[in-house]
């Protein structure tokens, strides 16, 4: 049942991964304004208007893009327009619209102080808090200390009305399965509402007034920011840590502070925003990490269609073996996709500085403008990694393992062998290897130095295969040559990597194995 929906779940990210993350969240939130702005023009929703929804979208975009464009110039970084459309857009549910030019002014002032978020609230070229919730937060605080009382603006989240509902569950489960972050903003509902309903229980008891379960449920679910707040914010990855135990006590806290608002000087709540951007101090102090810089030293072809890359990281890199990162390769008119994308570290950690990714070339006469733009890298290019992530880590115990590498997706388990290797460890690990054709074999050198059994799985027969290794003889991997080649399957911890659509064709054969854990390379 669990790899079923494991094998489910690959199929969806595979179709999502078309498109890249800031672009799809872009596109989920127009949508959501869209919608919202229909249901206002046909009064379903009273407030705000739907002139208010135009005009105030627009000060907002002209603001951040502008604050946006000219803090990039000054930093010589390239404009991003999607990250400015995604803010206003956030900032729109999160702020009350007006028409009124004191409504106006508050949400340029907070339009602007959340594009200055990411540049002056950064470390070493990355942003510490969400910058929607930073802007908010500040123009709500100020008004309430009373500094900007002739502002016509502050939080309101009218997003979190019964009628946007669906469309902002739908939507925003899009993003989350594109970002895998479905189970951390899991946990973060589950527990706002409960701690939602708990707080309207004490309200119910300490005002001597009835409570009804069904009812507060009601309102927790229907009528507050919280599915708006966890799929378009909390979910964002750049102020996430890498780890997802990390990442679920970050939900855990953003869910309590959020379901029971503390009050501050009676003036005002840690709720909402500010427990978000409380949330994004605690992922920060998880994890210091900023973009590094790597310098391209040389290309080499693995396999016919594979390539990879050498670096060597000026900054210090923190990755564990089997984790991602995040390479980004700023260019002219980037399509759907981006201009970032993960790979799979092939080194290992005591290999730094040098650092090496592998990526299959892909389609060759429709190439995304980011494997263009790779290619053209030459050695001496500087290219930023905004970050590492993963939690496809071998367990800690020295229970036995099995890895299923598809094509290129042998990547992680290259470093984590060598690490083994390094470390002079031995252990009871057992690689199926998959690959269209023998050719496709990467980084065979590699790996038959470190001993570990083998299956090959390819149509043709490799040539000169290590004694440790074994050809499948052209069998398809299914779950009956899994079985034969791996007898002791249900004892092992059962590790896939490769492309989404194919993990999703493997997974059923996995269905035997202790655990399963999956590692998908989407979006390219």
């Amino acid at each position: 049942m669990i790899s079923s929906l494991a094998a489910a779940r690959q199929r969806v990210l595979a179709v999502l991964g078309s498109l890249s993350m800031y672009r799809l969240v872009l596109f989920a939130l127009a949508a959501l304004a869209v919608i919202a702005f229909v249901l206002s023009l046909l009064g379903v929703i009273v407030s705000p208007a739907p002139l208010e929804l135009v005009v105030s979208f627009v000060v907002l975009a002209v603001v951040i893009s502008a604050v946006d464009a000219a803090a990039q110039r000054i930093l010589r970084l390239p404009w991003r327009i999607e990250s400015s459309l995604v803010t206003a857009l956030i900032l729109l549910f999160v702020l009350r619209p007006g028409l009124e030019p004191a409504s106006l002014l508050g949400l340029a002032l907070a339009g602007a102080l959340a594009s200055l978020s990411k540049y002056l609230i950064a470390w070493r070229g990355r942003h510490i808090v969400n910058p929607a919730a930073f802007g908010a937060a500040v123009v709500s605080i100020l008004g309430a200390f009373g500094a900007l009382e002739w502002l016509g603006t502050s939080s309101s989240w009218w997003v979190g009305t019964p009628v946007l509902t669906i469309p902002v569950a739908v939507l925003g489960l899009a993003v989350l399965w594109r970002t895998e972050k479905v189970r951390v903003v899991l946990v973060f509902l589950l527990v706002a509402f409960a701690v939602s309903i708990l707080r309207q229980a004490v309200q119910a008891q300490e005002f001597d007034i009835p409570f009804d379960i069904v009812t507060a449920l009601q309102f927790a679910v229907l009528q507050s920011p919280f599915l708006f707040l966890g799929a378009f914010m909390l979910s964002e990855p750049l102020t996430l840590p890498p780890r997802r135990h990390q990442q679920f006590a970050v939900a855990i806290v953003v869910g309590v502070l959020a379901g029971w608002p503390i009050s501050v000087a009676g003036l005002f709540t840690l709720g909402q925003e500010r427990a978000l951007i409380i949330g994004n101090l605690l992922a920060f102090a998880f994890a210091l990490r900023g973009s590094v810089r790597l310098v391209l030293e040389r290309r080499d072809f693995v396999t016919p269609t594979a390539q990879e890359l050498t670096f060597r990281a000026n900054g210090k890199v923190n990755f564990l073996p089997g984790q991602y990162l995040e390479l980004d390769v700023p260019h002219h008119r980037p399509d759907a996709r981006g201009t970032r994308r993960e790979f799979s570290i092939v080194s290992a950690p005591t290999d730094l500085p040098t650092l090496r990714i592998a990526y299959k070339n892909g389609d060759q006469k429709h190439p995304s403008s980011y494997k263009r733009a790779l290619a053209a890298a030459e050695p001496g290019t500087t290219l930023a990694v905004t970050g590492t992530w993963g939690d496809f880590i071998l367990p800690r115990s020295e229970s036995p393992v099995l890895m299923v590498a598809a094509g290129i997706g042998v990547t992680p388990f290259v470093s984590q062998l060598r690490q083994l290797q390094a470390d002079g460890r031995q252990r009871d690990i057992v690689l199926v290897y998959v690959a269209s054709e023998a050719a496709e074999l990467a980084f065979r050198d590699e790996l038959a130095a470190t001993g570990v059994r083998t299956f090959v799985f390819t149509r043709d027969e490799p040539a000169d295969l290590p004694a440790h290794w074994t050809w499948a003889q052209g069998a398809r991997l299914d779950a009956e040559s899994l079985e034969r080649s791996v007898g002791d399957l249900a004892a092992r911890h059962a590790y896939i990597s490769g492309p989404p659509r194919l993990i999703a064709d493997l997974t059923p054969a996995l269905q035997k194995a202790r655990s399963l854990t999956t590692d998908a390379f989407a979006g390219y």
